[in-house]
């Protein structure tokens, strides 16, 4: 009677990059197209009148439940809610979730760069009259690039991959609300936010796009496995002859 040999283990062949660089390339190509646009004429841009056109629109009146929603995304987006993505990654470290937590911070990061060098090459006036506190350069909106990042990095990250169709509708109307609250405090014009929104998402998935195969290989993820992204692969277990 011969007994088998044992059979060698099969390594796990490493998971291909999502297909993520091409969508970022676009959503990050795009505001830069049109900044150099801007920079053109930079007080009357080619699509000028469709920004006054929708600045007048969003005239009034600003009080109650309606400026009430518009002052709280405001709040989120001076400084309160850069905290968010510290503390997701804080909380990703102490769950061992080391990788996860350093894609977190590298995506805030990279969203914020660039929208700070996009800013600051464009140097976009404001619209007259803004409603709220706010510095230099319009373009793009620093608020919907912040609301962009977070919402992709939440779904990203911390929901389940069951529920992760559900969520991203949600994600696409807490970027609008945004994009729409920084028109309405008369804070940035309707293609500040449209580029804004871009960035964030486009940096964001290009960083997820660099660091795939990396994140995918992360080892004590835990019962969290599933929140992360990739899906773990089924244990192969032998049945007991009979």
């Amino acid at each position: 009677m011969s007994l088998a040999e044992p059979s060698a283990p099969v390594s796990p062949r490493p998971a291909s990059r999502p297909r993520f660089l091409l969508p970022a390339v676009l959503l990050l190509l795009a505001p830069v197209l049109v900044g150099i646009l801007i920079r053109t004429d930079i007080t009357h841009p080619p699509f000028q009148s469709l920004d006054d056109t929708w600045l007048g629109w969003m005239g009034g009146p600003h009080q109650g439940v309606v400026q009430a929603l518009a002052t709280i995304l405001d709040w989120f987006g001076r400084g309160y809610g850069n905290l968010l993505p510290v503390l997701a990654a804080v909380g990703l470290l102490l769950a061992r979730r080391y990788r996860e937590g350093l894609f977190v911070l590298a995506a805030a990061v990279a969203t914020n760069v660039a929208v700070q060098l996009v800013k600051n090459v464009v140097d976009r006036p404001r619209p007259p009259h803004p409603l709220v506190p706010v510095d230099h350069g319009s373009f793009p909106s620093g608020h919907a690039a912040l609301m962009a990042t977070s919402v992709v990095i939440i779904g990203m990250v911390f929901v389940l991959s069951s529920r992760r169709q559900m969520w991203w509708p949600v994600a696409v109307v807490l970027t609008l609300a945004m994009m729409w609250s920084r028109t309405w405090v008369h804070a940035h014009w309707l293609s500040d936010t449209m580029a804004g929104a871009m960035i964030g998402c486009g940096a964001t998935l290009l960083v997820r796009w660099s660091m795939a195969n990396w994140l995918a290989t992360e080892p004590d993820r835990g019962p969290a496995e599933t929140r992360a992204g990739s899906a773990a692969e089924p244990v192969n277990r032998e049945t007991p002859g009979r």
